[in-house]
């Protein structure tokens, strides 16, 4: 199985919280850089046809319709079964649903945060709790029953009645697939900059504690698994049948390409990373080089245990790794953070809080060798 990424990297305004390679949306830019990214897909050698699309960014919702349909066209589709497209809510009428549907997209993954107006405005969003609720109604009136919300847990001024709030519109709108963030707190973005001088924008001064926010995020796995939406991974939950067959290709190790700004690609040995300078990659690209900063050997236990250890059903470690790893395993149960049966290793409920600090475990001294 292989799945490609497409990164759109600008937005309609950036988000407080956002440290992403992505901005605020300018229309020659915009032109130019689909131009790029097209160019990029179809001078792509394709080792495997792609069974997934995911497209993100950025808001990818934004891109001009027509522009959109010709960079689908772009990928081999003969064998796509899911596409999925990031938006932000508010930003989506019944015409651009449609044109999605016709380009092939068949999932949608709502970039909400949180469902109580005061909470995602002090983010930078615009959206109210009824927006989504009328964005999920419009999708599902033109045949796209596959949706995402994501959610935070932690952001400025969150308290657990106003999280309960947000959970309460997941039953509400009967979804099927949910992401659940810990609010990390990034030193480069506004909110993390206006945090570190001490200052009150953004709700810099309102943001929870990591206790508490540990709290809201232990909440809604108790309350999501009430719905039928179990937790397969740390940060996603699913009814049965609706996982993201995309987003489990990274942590099963799967190969994908990634293609535009920042873009990431697997092929099963090697990682690749994109540039996050636009300039740059549009000089690249323009001119025929390759868009790609980085590119090195994936050590291939090191990354077994560091990403599939994500997901809820563990991982089985080859005779190999249990020898390799063994002291980091035995740390993992002494300490509460792993459980295994001698043939399955798995994260415990602590293990998912403090999933980073097993993790580190399992990264050796070295680091991998840039090839170029």
């Amino acid at each position: 199985m292989a799945g490609v990424y497409l990164s759109y990297p600008f937005c309609a305004q950036k988000c407080t919280f956002c440290n992403f390679a992505s901005d605020v949306a300018q229309g020659s830019e915009q032109s130019r850089y689909s131009a790029a990214l097209e160019k990029e897909i179809r001078e792509h050698r394709w080792a495997w046809k792609p069974e997934t699309i995911y497209w993100g960014g950025g808001t990818p919702s934004l891109m001009n319709l027509e522009t959109f349909a010709a960079v689908m066209n772009a990928v081999p589709r003969e064998e796509v079964s899911e596409a999925t497209l990031e938006c932000a809510p508010g930003t989506i009428d019944r015409d651009r649903v449609v044109a999605w549907q016709r380009a092939g997209i068949n999932r949608v993954s709502l970039g909400v945060q949180s469902f109580v107006t005061s909470e995602a405005q002090r983010t930078a969003r615009k959206h109210t709790a009824e927006t989504v609720g009328a964005d999920i109604a419009m999708l599902r009136s033109v045949g796209i029953s596959n949706i995402n919300v994501d959610l935070i847990a932690g952001l400025p001024g969150q308290t657990e009645a106003s999280w309960r709030e947000s959970l309460d519109w997941v039953e509400r709108l009967h979804l099927s697939h949910v992401s659940v963030y810990l609010f990390e707190l990034d030193e480069d973005s506004a909110l993390g900059k206006e945090a570190l001088l001490g200052g009150i924008r953004y709700g810099a001064s309102l943001l929870p504690s990591d206790d508490v926010a540990a709290g809201f995020y232990e909440l809604a796995v108790v309350q999501l698994a009430e719905l039928g939406l179990e937790r397969y991974e740390i940060s996603n939950f699913a009814a049965p049948g609706w996982e993201s067959r995309h987003n489990l290709k990274y942590w099963r190790l799967e190969p994908y390409a990634g293609f535009g700004l920042d873009a990431h690609s697997f092929d099963g040995h090697l990682r690749r990373a994109n540039t996050d300078d636009l300039t740059r990659y549009l000089t690249r690209i323009e001119s025929g080089e390759p868009a790609w900063d980085e590119i090195y050997e994936s050590d291939a236990g090191e990354e077994h245990f560091f990403v599939g250890l994500r997901q809820s059903a563990g991982i089985r470690p080859t005779e190999e790794e249990w020898v390799r790893f063994r002291t980091a395993i035995e740390y993992g149960v002494t300490s509460g953070l792993l459980e295994t049966n001698g043939v399955t290793v798995k994260l415990t409920s602590r293990g998912f809080l403090l999933s980073n600090e097993i993790f580190r475990e399992f990264l050796n001294s070295s680091s991998p060798s840039a090839c170029v």
